[in-house]
């Protein structure tokens, strides 16, 4: 009779959720298909966003965002984005945000231990949203190895005009918040990332993805957000060569 019991209760719990093959004793990773518990490396931009739905259509379980904030912990390190943007987004897509504080200087250091608190809480892997650089993605392996974190790049090898179209079928919503003014114009702050858009970067012989630091994005609405970012009053700031869309004031609202 308890032997019955026992496998009548356990096998739920025991079971993959991507494929329902059988889970390590840890229930970290699936034994099968590969699929584990993991955070998203989150910039809150399209690439970032994009892995993350990817690594969830895979079966992962994605169990955080981590995200980099300057040494005042106010904006993001590299789109300057606020931190109650981030906070937004991760209640609109309902994973937690994981946040860290790191200079340039000190930026490998502090992501590594991150990394590695991550691993001591049971996550085994990470999502990243590297595409084709290799640097990005030796960066990544070299970090990851540190930690003991299994990489998974699901967009690596795609190519960036794929990237946008995907990005645009499947409904995401994103809208350049960053730019390097020596290179994008002013007046493609706060453009919504579509079809024309991609054309325009294409006759400028600018990379359509911004892989080389030439714009960033902020990602209001898709397919894992239950409900949407909308941009309220915005004003131009200037740092260095880069110019960025701060957003003084938004709503988290219903889907259309």
């Amino acid at each position: 009779m308890n032997v019955g019991k026992v496998s009548l209760s356990q096998p739920d719990k025991e079971r993959c959720p991507g494929c329902g093959g059988g889970l390590s004793r840890e229930k970290k990773h699936c034994r099968i298909c590969g699929t584990m518990k993991v955070f998203c490396s989150w910039s809150g931009g399209k690439e970032s966003c994009l892995a993350c739905y990817k690594a969830i259509q895979e079966g992962h379980e994605v169990v955080s965002l981590l995200t980099m904030f300057a040494t005042t912990g106010r904006y993001t390190r590299s789109h300057r984005l606020s931190r109650e943007l981030l906070m937004a987004q991760s209640q609109a897509v309902g994973i937690p945000l994981y946040q860290r504080r790191a200079s340039w200087d000190t930026y490998e250091r502090e992501f590594t231990e991150a990394l590695i608190s991550s691993k001591r809480k049971g996550i085994e892997g990470g999502v990243f949203g590297a595409l084709y650089l290799s640097e990005d993605r030796e960066w990544v392996e070299r970090t990851c190895a540190e930690a003991g974190i299994v990489p998974i790049l699901p967009l690596w090898g795609m190519g960036g005009k794929e990237l946008l179209r995907r990005f645009i079928e499947k409904g995401f919503e994103a809208i350049v918040v960053a730019i390097r003014s020596d290179i994008v114009d002013d007046h493609w702050l706060g453009t919504r990332i579509d079809g024309e858009f991609v054309e325009q970067m294409e006759k400028r012989g600018i990379d359509v993805c911004g892989e080389n630091g030439e714009y960033h994005t902020l990602v209001v609405d898709g397919p894992i957000f239950s409900k949407r970012i909308v941009i309220g009053e915005t004003r131009i700031t200037r740092r260095e060569t880069m110019a960025f869309l701060h957003v003084a004031s938004f709503a988290v609202g219903e889907k259309a």
